[in-house]
């Protein structure tokens, strides 16, 4: 196969067997047609590329200024592509096998406090310039906070999922793959207030022989629903009305807070793991410094060694034997 289709091919792959998310096949993609730029840059393809030529790619991306976190993404994409070039047969080897990447860098996730989170969602019912918009980011902020959604999946909604009032939310994750969340009463009463809105909006198209959104959450926007950055732009706009710092809040600081705040009241891992759709318990357990922090607490102010009679360290000098 001509080394222009590697690319297509392994993402077709990727789509096909493995039920790889959009985004991710962008991303490869992306990352892929650059690896293949400079290696056309250095007189070379991905049929004769060496593992020398890999590393040099890898110090290249280095000298750009890339973050760790895109190197090994980037090493990783071409690791994968080698592997499927190895089992398809266009290659005897993998040049990229042996190769470290620069690992990621392990950093805790930015999170709110339960009082952030409350201002925040003070804010959305505050904001907007109609009824119509204001019930609808009480509905956004209800629902993301109250499910820990990615902003991919709670923009994307279909109406269906939130018939009937729901108690569980269905939602579909990266790779298509299911998963069903708990409603808060809050999230519901939010929800239902948004369908009977939406649901008149909606009518009133019909009517006007106009064609009928599928999403809870419809818009005009080229994907027929509410954009990822629009959203993102709304939740800046419901911090800086909040008086929360707009450099702290995202979407997916919502999704980190609503992990760390049902870890901290008792929640357990695995539990969370799969309200966030982790495929591995691994991610989530980024979570734990919330656990250690309230057990850290627990102990400090429960145990009988750390009373405020105790001496110096927290520790009293036992009595002698009478």
């Amino acid at each position: 196969m001509a080394t222009n289709q590697w690319i297509s091919a392994f993402l077709e792959a990727q789509a096909a067997e493995l039920g790889a998310a959009r985004n991710t096949l962008l991303a490869y993609g992306r990352d892929l047609r650059d690896y293949e730029s400079w290696l056309a840059s250095n007189e070379t393809c991905f049929d004769s590329a060496a593992k020398s030529d890999v590393e040099t790619y890898m110090v290249h991306c280095d000298d750009q200024g890339f973050s760790k976190a895109t190197r090994a993404r980037r090493l990783s994409a071409i690791k994968q592509l080698y592997r499927f070039a190895f089992e398809e047969g266009w290659r005897s080897d993998n040049p990229a096998i042996q190769i470290s990447g620069p690992g990621r860098a392990k950093k805790l996730p930015k999170t709110l406090s339960e009082s952030e989170v409350d201002r925040l969602l003070e804010a959305a019912r505050a904001s907007g310039r109609s009824e119509q918009e204001r019930v609808r980011n009480t509905c956004l902020m209800e629902l993301l906070y109250a499910t820990g959604m990615r902003v991919s999946e709670l923009v994307s909604l279909p109406v269906s999922a939130a018939r009937g009032d729901p108690r569980m939310l269905l939602i579909r994750g990266k790779g298509g793959k299911e998963r069903m969340v708990p409603l808060s009463p809050p999230a519901r009463e939010a929800l239902a207030e948004w369908l009977k809105l939406r649901d008149a909006l909606e009518e009133k198209r019909r009517l006007e022989g106009k064609p009928v959104s599928k999403f809870l959450f419809a818009s005009r926007s080229a994907a027929g629903h509410l954009t990822r950055h629009r959203f993102y732009l709304l939740i800046k706009e419901f911090a800086v009305a909040s008086d929360v710092s707009p450099g702290k809040v995202t979407p997916h600081t919502l999704r980190h807070a609503f992990a760390t705040h049902l870890l901290a009241n008792g929640a357990d891992l695995r539990s969370i793991q799969t309200l966030l759709g982790h495929a591995d318990v691994a991610t989530t357990e980024i979570y734990t410094h919330v656990l250690e922090a309230r057990l850290s607490d627990l102990v400090l102010n429960h145990h009988p060694l750390a009373k405020d009679d105790a001496t110096t360290h927290g520790l009293k000098k036992p009595a002698k034997d009478a």
